[in-house]
């Protein structure tokens, strides 16, 4: 039974732990602690040319993120019940006002600008807690209380945002809730804000976007989603230093609650604690499910994440289906129209506002086109014959966005949005015959060594193309020898250190961190994760059809094939039965009554199968337990379970 717990384990958040890891320079050898080198002369010019390109573009950003500053928590550190350090600006206070090498200098500039952080005076009647997670939370001034708009991704870094607003402005109730989309980040932390009367208002289909593709695909994102976010890296200028949407998500407790108004469509009003809201209904673009909220007193547009002062993803690194640049351009575009004549402030769940009439109408302009032109763009390349990988070298943004600092790549980048609408459109062939079955990678690294002269001559040629400033291709070669012979010490260095200057020279900090994360693992291993820490409160939430549909996807489907098998789960505490049936390795369920001749049946409680899920009950408990209790054959209900692969969260990413 235990081997079928731990094979739900991708139940668990896409958010992985990130140590306290602050690496120092050695002086001697020129690495830090973490291994990591200094920039090499070719990244280092590089990025001092961009820079200086840089210095000559007008920008109002960092007043604009200090505008309205009321207060902030000089020493501000948040830890969880367990005293761990989830959230902490001093880690970042490396980020000095001239960039270093290492780092992209259009990067280094939104690292500083979200580093700022504090209590901010949006408008009166509209206040914004920043800095203290990936997210904002946005604070509306009702008659009696408080309208908070996403509450965070924990309820320690929630919690400390309230206190501080709270402390400044006057201690107030909180009389409503707002999620505008179901990225946990925005809503994790309700358990710190909410009660159990407050009115909390999402969009349609929020609750089961929230869960869902945590628990279908929650492993591998989670894997993923530790190297998009560099969680494993220092912090420090050769390490992580942010995310482009902010600083990185805060871990902790996290938190899901139902909500009690639903927004559904375009148009929606509602007025709580005399605060007047229209709302704009916008799925399947940035997130599933997503809300905007106009607020027509303060002539005030809160955008979620349709908008930010970056390119988003199309496709986000971690894994996820992509989005819809059509459908995300076309809200944009919807917002615009709708409440842009009437906004003189558009406030965002990341980064800081946009002030002015004029200004929000061009920054509206400027994401609306994006969008659209990498959609358009993409399909126009493709009709000339190009592939992703040729569109992705291929396209670049027109000079009139190109200059916007609000659309560069801190965090989607043009080369892989560009193949995110291609794999929309045409999926993952690229029509090339060679690409229909394509050798195994190690298979293939094998003979590409062969065919080179063996791994010594490889490791030469991509030590010399390193050398030589050939970043790109230096990885190319060094991989091929790494998955050819992976505990060959001398191809893994040459990779981490392509790796390790392609990470510098990255402006999207996922990009950066994905290298970096891939030099730290070939050089000090993978990490052992425990997947198995959700929030009790995103379990309780989840719907008991969901786990049988993740349970599906463990089972070995050539060892189930051999024998048909039928059971039930009878849920006693909330009347519910699920019928599960084997049949040629395929594993169907469905909620049914339960069948008369089914070769077992287990009896048991939600509470009890919860508890069985986060591993705090074993065996011998569950034998002895009158929550749980089997009936029929126990030898084919064990051969079941025994059938659930044991799924791996740690699985090697760059090596074999």
């Amino acid at each position: 039974m235990r081997l079928f717990l731990g094979a739900l384990t991708g139940l668990a958040l896409i958010l992985v732990g990130c140590g306290e890891r602050q690496a120092a320079v050695d002086v001697t050898s020129g690495s830090d602690a973490a291994g990591f080198l200094p920039a090499s002369d070719a990244t280092a010019q590089a990025n001092a040319r961009l820079a200086r390109t840089l210095d000559g573009l007008p920008s109002e950003d960092e007043a604009l993120a200090n505008r309205g500053f009321v207060a902030s928590d000089e020493n501000l550190t948040i830890t969880d019940p367990d005293g761990a350090v989830i959230w902490r600006p001093a880690d970042y206070g490396f980020l000095a006002p001239e960039p270093a090498a290492s780092v992209h200098p259009g990067l280094w500039r939104q690292a500083r600008l979200n580093q700022i952080h504090g209590l901010f005076e949006v408008e009166p009647g509209i206040h914004q807690v920043r800095g203290y997670d990936l997210a904002n939370m946005s604070v509306i001034t009702g008659e009696t209380g408080w309208i908070i708009i996403d509450p965070l991704t924990s309820v320690e870094t929630a919690r400390a945002a309230l206190d501080l607003v709270n402390r400044e402005l006057g201690d107030r109730p909180v009389s409503a809730v707002i999620l505008t989309h179901s990225h946990i980040d925005h809503f994790g932390g309700i358990g710190a804000v909410a009660g159990p009367e407050t009115p909390i208002i999402a969009p349609a289909g929020f609750l089961e976007a929230a869960v869902s593709e945590n628990v279908m695909a929650g492993i591998v994102m989670g894997r993923r989603a530790g190297y998009m976010y560099g969680t494993r890296l220092p912090r420090t200028q050769r390490g992580h230093v942010g995310s482009g949407l902010g600083k990185h998500p805060a871990l902790g407790t996290h938190t899901i609650a139902t909500p009690t108004h639903v927004i559904d469509e375009t148009g929606q009003t509602l007025e709580i604690d005399g605060v007047r809201m229209e709302f704009q209904y916008a799925p399947e673009t940035e997130a599933p499910a997503e809300l905007t909220v106009f607020f027509p007193d303060l002539r005030a547009w809160c955008g979620a994440e349709l908008v930010s002062r970056t390119l988003h993803n199309l496709y986000t690194l971690r894994g996820a289906e992509v989005r819809d640049a059509l459908a995300w351009s076309a809200a944009i575009a919807e917002a615009l129209d709708r409440f842009g004549p009437r906004t003189s402030v558009i406030f965002n769940s990341h980064h800081w506002p946009v002030w002015g009439q004029s200004e929000s109408r061009a920054f509206l302009t400027a994401q609306r086109d994006v969008y659209k032109y990498i959609h358009d763009q993409t399909l126009r390349l493709a009709a000339q014959g190009l592939g992703p990988d040729e569109i992705a070298e291929t396209i670049t943004l027109p000079e009139s966005l190109a200059g916007v600092f609000a659309v560069q790549g801190y965090y989607g980048t043009l080369k892989h949005n560009s193949r995110a609408v291609y794999q929309r459109y045409f999926g993952w062939f690229d029509g090339v015959p060679a690409h229909l079955d394509p050798i195994p990678r190690v298979e293939a690294a094998q003979r590409y060594v062969e065919a080179l002269g063996g791994v010594d001559a490889v490791v030469m040629q991509a030590s010399q193309a390193l050398d030589a400033g050939e970043y790109r291709w230096s990885a190319e070669l060094a991989q091929h020898a790494v998955f050819a012979a992976p505990r060959e010490d001398a191809a893994r260095e040459v990779l981490a250190r392509a790796y390790e200057q392609l990470g510098y020279a990255a402006e999207s900090a996922p990009w950066r961190d994905f290298y970096l994360t891939g030099a730290f693992e070939l050089r000090h291993g993978v990490e052992a994760v425990d997947a198995t820490a959700a929030g009790s409160a995103i379990l309780q939430s989840i719907p008991l059809d969901m786990f049988f549909a993740a349970m599906a996807t463990r089972l070995d489907g050539n060892r189930a094939a051999r024998r048909d098998r039928v059971f039930n789960f009878v849920f006693a505490d909330v009347g519910e039965t699920h019928v599960i049936r084997l049949s040629n390795g395929v594993m169907h369920h469905q909620q049914a009554e339960a069948v008369a001749d089914a070769d077992a049946s287990v009896t048991l409680t939600r509470a009890f199968w919860l508890r069985l899920l986060q591993q705090e009950a074993g065996l011998m408990e569950m034998i002895g337990s009158d929550q749980f209790a089997i009936t029929g054959d126990r030898l084919a209900l064990l051969g079941f379970f025994a059938m659930l692969e044991q799924p791996q969260p740690d699985f090697a990413i760059v090596t074999p």
